[in-house]
């Protein structure tokens, strides 16, 4: 095996590692953190996560644009002084808009839970956005190991703050917020000085540094419009639950999103590594490679969704006033099918064959259809099952459609596929909703998925055969 392919097998090792992790540290915050607080509590500490997860959009796709210039490049072939340069009038940028935001929640909204909320995410939101900067760095240059250390400590410092707090009888969702702020601060403080010869004695005058500001802002503002488009999908239907319905109910719904996406942690681990492989990989080989992946990957998310059961039992017994929303697990699981497809594969895939418009087409016609779709279903129907099985449609949408678009770029066909994959997802959900997640759902879903492995058996075993050659011939 040479250094290439020992590298790759190292950085998958270093992402798997730090998002194994990240999966007990999710463990632990989900079954701990709601049966302390209580119901109430927590679905403002799932408020706050609600929010701080779309302030990386503040940046206007500026770091994207700079992500999809340099991904594949060595760290010291880069113009250090015009990204150190960028960091810092980035950083500006991301203050005076904060400051405002937080003007805003103190002059004009009514002083409640929500809108101290509003004023911390505000806050944390110059934090995420300067880490998520070095972050890209780390990533697009192959640095990572430091990539996977600045993506986890912060949990570890985060899980031992709330550890602590909790010992001495805390139970405020504001003090959570207050040390998850606290530990991101520390973690990109550790950022920069691993990046300090990036950053001048003297940065370059605005003047100098504007046309590259815009030039990143014009490239990474479609990859930026996909990925909120992308959120909103999920958000828009979140919101709408919480207009619709109480905070409590929000809440649990939320409880229900975090554990299934508890399992694409790993998923996400091999999508960091993939993205500067395949901009350094001769596009000839893509299609085989892509078609490779996918054979093996896709059957090991189904097998993923064999955990529900086992899940849902020991979190109804740990959780019983959470029991009742764990039935709605049963319909969001398959999201580790959808979702994990989408990063690892047909996201990472288009964004090395620069085709960010196609990313976006997906994005905007699926948060039409959830849109549409919801404001139906919540308002009108005001049914929260169909709310919920609304969430896996529009992800199961989206992926398929943009799986579509990528497989006609590089002339490869998957129609039968999609169809055997689709009535597998079907069948799952509704073994749950029949049986109402009990063992027999199990059973009835393990025969299932037995029936799936024997369709697509060979492909599995050549696949398996092609990638071993693969990581042996790189």
């Amino acid at each position: 095996m040479n250094n290439k392919a020992k590298s790759v097998i190292k950085n998958l090792y270093y992402t798997v590692a730090a998002n194994f992790a990240t999966l007990g540290i999710s463990v632990l915050l989900n079954l701990f953190v709601p049966k302390l607080l209580g119901v109430t509590e927590y679905s403002y500490w799932q408020l706050y996560v609600f929010y701080s997860s779309y302030v990386g959009f503040l940046h206007f796709g500026w770091i994207d644009g700079i992500y999809l210039k340099i991904g594949g490049e060595e760290y010291d072939d880069l113009d250090k002084e015009l990204l150190g340069s960028q960091f810092w009038y980035l950083m500006i940028f991301e203050t005076l808009l904060s400051s405002l935001v937080i003007v805003w929640s103190v002059f004009f909204m009514p002083q409640t839970n929500k809108s101290l909320i509003l004023i911390l995410t505000a806050v944390v939101s110059i934090i995420t956005i300067m880490k998520t900067f070095i972050l890209y760095i780390f990533q697009s240059t192959n640095r990572i190991k430091e990539y996977a250390q600045l993506s986890r400590n912060d949990r570890y410092l985060y899980v031992i703050f709330i550890g602590i707090y909790f010992l001495f009888g805390g139970r405020d969702f504001y003090w959570l917020i207050i040390m998850d702020i606290l530990s991101k601060l520390i973690l990109t403080l550790w950022g920069i000085f691993r990046i300090k010869d990036m950053f001048p004695k003297k940065i370059r005058p605005l003047k100098n540094t504007i046309g590259e500001i815009f030039s990143n802002i014009n490239i990474g503002s479609k990859l930026l419009l996909s990925n909120i488009a992308s959120m909103l999908i999920l958000g828009t239907i979140r919101f709408f639950v919480q207009q619709k319905w109480s905070i409590e109910v929000f809440g649990k719904l939320s409880f229900t999103l975090s554990i299934s996406n508890m399992f694409l942690t790993f998923v996400n681990a091999v999508g960091v590594v993939m993205f500067p492989l395949l901009r350094r990989t001769n596009q000839e080989k893509l299609p085989k490679l892509f078609i490779t992946l996918r054979n093996i990957f896709v059957p090991v998310t189904y097998g993923i969704l064999l955990f529900y059961i086992p899940a849902k039992l020991v979190l109804g017994a740990w959780l019983p006033e959470y029991k009742d929303s764990l039935v709605y697990m049963g319909i969001l699981f398959p999201i580790v099918v959808y979702e994990g497809r989408m990063s690892l594969l047909i996201n990472t895939y288009l964004k090395s064959l620069r085709k960010e418009k196609t990313i976006l087409l997906v994005n905007v016609v699926t948060l039409v259809t959830s849109l549409l779709m919801s404001l139906f279903v919540i308002f009108i129907v005001g049914n929260l099952t169909m709310s919920v099985g609304l969430i896996i449609f529009c992800l199961a949408l989206r992926c398929n459609l943009a799986e579509y678009y990528l497989c006609q770029i590089m002339d490869i066909k998957f129609g039968y596929r999609t169809i055997l994959e689709t009535t597998v997802t079907i069948l799952f959900i509704a073994s749950n909703l029949i049986f109402e997640g009990s063992i027999m759902s199990l059973i009835m879903y393990g025969i299932c998925y037995l029936i799936y492995l024997l369709l697509i058996h060979r492909s599995i075993i050549t696949s398996g055969k092609n990638f071993l050659k693969l990581i042996k011939d790189n």
